[in-house]
């Protein structure tokens, strides 16, 4: 019964990651086409109402939430949806969809790095090893290859708002985590997500919301019911499911597989290049974060 139920798990993380994949090529088309705070607000739109239904076939209403956890659900909209959404689509609109989604790939690591030392995980030497290999491979993707070059040149406006998403999915995954020991999967989800769009709102209204929708092609459209019926709603919901029965960290590892994902859909849908140097960085970091992560 418990392999069955890690299986499945196993699986839900899998389709989730190869729905987040995609989301770097769906994003990478709308940064190009609308404004970032427009194209996120309507994302999460979508997301929250396809949410809202599932809360209603689930639970047969709004989904409910203890008084005592509306702040720490206000903090989840704001990293895991305002911020992180900032990040993405300006991110995207000077870097490449399969880039971006290995230098995202740390994550992991990073959530293991700030749990050993805020929540006491052991962190022995092969996990240390691990998170430096990891972050050296980011290094290298950044760079072009060659790591020393961020100390003259710097990280490119593109990659550091990339890194952005990096710290604000980081904070989004441990703040679920003690939301999680009161809250249903489904409802924090989709309160989170209901909280970030409203955050987005007038961010959205300042940038032309309006303007946007009335000039946003078929294919825009597409990208955003991509992003916030399957990619947000669904995604979202699984991630938070299997951190509520393997943990933050065991969830997590599978984040390597996105930038897989990613690197192939960017380069069948996109036509973008697979340079020796994004092969080369984005082994590090898979094996950089499977290190850090190995039981």
């Amino acid at each position: 019964m418990q392999q069955k139920s890690l299986s499945y798990v196993y699986t839900l993380l899998i389709v989730s990651m190869a729905l987040w994949g995609g989301t770097w090529v769906a994003g990478r088309v709308l940064a190009q086409s609308m404004h970032p705070m427009t194209a996120a607000f309507l994302r999460f739109t979508v997301a929250s109402l396809g949410l809202l239904i599932m809360c209603y076939r689930s639970q047969g209403g709004m989904p409910k939430i203890p008084r005592d956890k509306i702040l720490p659900v206000i903090f989840l909209g704001a990293t895991g949806v305002f911020t992180y959404s900032y990040f993405f689509f300006h991110g995207l609109q000077t870097t490449n969809a399969g880039r971006a989604a290995l230098i995202v790939a740390c994550i992991p690591v990073c959530i293991s790095i700030i749990s050993a030392i805020f929540f006491k995980e052991k962190f022995g030497p092969v996990r240390i090893i691990g998170a430096l290999t990891s972050l050296i491979g980011v290094s290298v993707v950044i760079a072009d290859g060659n790591p020393l070059a961020l100390l003259s040149g710097g990280v490119s406006r593109g990659d550091f708002m990339i890194l952005g998403c990096v710290a604000s999915w980081t904070a989004y995954s441990l703040g679920g985590r003690a939301v999680m020991k009161s809250v249903p999967p489904l409802s924090a989800v989709a309160w989170s997500s209901i909280a970030g769009t409203v955050m987005l709102f007038p961010a959205a209204l300042s940038e032309g919301l309006m303007a946007d929708i009335m000039r946003a092609r078929l294919i825009d459209w597409g990208c955003i019911l991509y992003l916030g019926a399957l990619a947000t709603s669904l995604a979202y919901f699984w991630y938070y499911e299997a951190i509520s029965i393997i943990g933050a960290s065991r969830a997590g590892i599978f984040i390597n597989t996105v930038p897989v994902f990613a690197v192939i859909m960017g380069f069948l849908l996109l036509g973008e290049p697979i340079h020796l140097t994004l092969i080369t960085g984005g082994l590090m970091v898979v094996t950089g974060v499977y290190l850090t992560n190995k039981p």
